[in-house]
Order: structure tokens, then sequence, then C-alpha cells
């Protein structure tokens, strides 16, 4: 028995008006709950860049000759054009005793949609190993004696006082995100390409926080009320350390110093 035309139409036009109905109805609970699902992209004031970050600070100097700029294919692969990759070695100890680490630092707004470019993908990309256990609660201890409170937020907006650090180029107060008493990155170790194990870990700023995981940083930095969204990897490479809690430490020794000039680098939440 053949199916007459109707018979074919009507269930076809049920289906497009439920799909007109829900696309109808998700409109309107995007414009009653005020939904931004595209973002605008957002910079820090008057534009200042991460390869603003000093060269040298207490206990601490660039590595003369060795500041990685990245090639266009890299760049496609990282995805923005605001980054640092520098080396820093330690000033005021003996020779044998200097540690060395590698700052790496990149922005991005407008999207959360890009995969973050963390160690776990690039490096084992590149042809490295991952040499041990991959720690998401590695402890990066600051030095909170030479924070203070931001008095003038109001503390109905904030779980946690929010500190604030001294910028070693403008000698002013910055805000710190929230939390940092608590910060905390992710570290694995990685081996090839030479003898040493290399610690690598890194933490996300968005918003007035901080993660250690790529997979939350969209939750962090992606607020649905929020017109703008941006984010900024901090990442610390040594062979120098022996654990996951040393590169933390050395991590938090460095922050104590320029974390106030890295916010500057990020907007003013």
């Amino acid at each position: 028995m053949k199916s007459s035309p109707i018979m074919v139409f009507v269930p076809l036009l049920i289906c497009i008006v439920l799909l007109v109905a829900a696309g109808l109805g998700f409109s309107q609970v995007v414009g009653y709950f005020d939904i931004h699902l595209s973002k605008k992209p957002i910079y820090a004031p008057d534009g200042l860049r991460l390869s603003s970050i000093p060269d040298s600070f207490p206990g601490w100097e660039k590595l003369p000759g060795i500041e990685e700029a990245m090639s266009a294919e890299v760049l496609e692969e990282l995805g923005t054009t605001n980054y640092l990759s520098r080396w820093y070695v330690e000033t005021g100890v003996a020779d044998e005793e200097r540690r060395a680490f590698q700052l790496h630092t990149a922005y991005y707004t407008g999207t959360i949609d890009t995969v973050p470019h963390v160690p776990e993908r690039c490096f084992t990309g590149g042809g490295m190993q991952i040499a041990g256990e991959t720690r998401r609660d590695v402890r990066v201890p600051l030095d909170m004696s030479r924070l203070i409170v931001n008095e003038g937020l109001p503390e109905e907006l904030f779980d946690k006082a929010i500190h604030m650090a001294r910028s070693r180029v403008t000698h002013t107060r910055v805000n710190l995100p929230e939390g940092v008493e608590e910060l905390q990155m992710t570290a694995t170790p990685y081996v090839g390409g030479g003898p040493d194990t290399i610690w690598a870990g890194y933490f996300f700023l968005a918003n007035e926080g901080t993660v250690a995981s790529a997979d939350d940083v969209r939750l962090l930095a992606f607020e649905l009320q929020d017109d703008y969204a941006y984010y900024c990897k901090i990442q610390f490479m040594s062979s120098d350390v022996d654990s996951a809690e040393e590169l933390g430490e050395l991590a938090g020794e460095v922050l104590d110093e320029i974390f106030a000039d890295i916010m500057r680098c990020v907007p003013d939440w």
C-alpha cells in the first residue's frame, strides 16, 4: 500500500515546526538570561603586552642571548602573538649552584574555543616523553607577608580577600587574582633531547581567579553574562629542580617578584 503525499509531508512538517519552536525558545532563553554566546576581545590597559615583563629582578636576570621568537608555524599552533618565552638565570650564587628556568606566558582573548597550548600536548608532540606522574595540585607558595589586602573592594563580590603586589616597573600596587594564598599549578616531568629530566608546570589566569587545569580554564574564562573573554597561561620550565614541589617553590620565588607585572599585562578585572 502506497503512502499518500500528505502522509509523507505531515511528519516532515511536524519536525520543521518543532525545530522552529525550539529555536525560538532557545533565543528567548538566551535573551531572558542575558547570555552572550559570542565574546569580544579585551586587552590590558594601554595594550601592554607580556613582552614587557622585566628582563631582570632580584635574584634573577635574563639569560643573555636567549629569547625565543617563534616561527609562523609555531605561532599558528600557539594561537596568539601576545606571548613571552624567556630564559632567566639565578644571580648572587656560585656558578655551579645557579638555577635557570624558562618563563613562558601566552594571552588569549575573544574566544576560548582554542585548546590551550600546554606541555602535555606540545612537548610530547615535539618528541619528548612524560617521565612520571602529572600532578594538578602542586602548591605555588607566595610570600604573603609582601602583599597587602585591597580594602577598597566590595567584600560581597568576592569569596576571599584580594591581595595586591607591587610592580617593579611602576612601583604601584596591582590586584592579584582571588585565592593566591592557595595558588596551584599542574606539573609534569619530561625526558628527551638531553640527559636531564625537565619539569614543566603551569596555571591559568582568567577574570578574577586562577586554575591549574587546561580543561577548567574554559569554565573560569567563559562567563555567560560577560561580553568579553580572556585567559592567560603562566608556565615555568626547568631542569634544575628535582620534583614538582621544587618547581612550585621556584615559581613562587619568581612570582614574589613579578606577579604584579604579569597582572599589568591582562585586563584590570
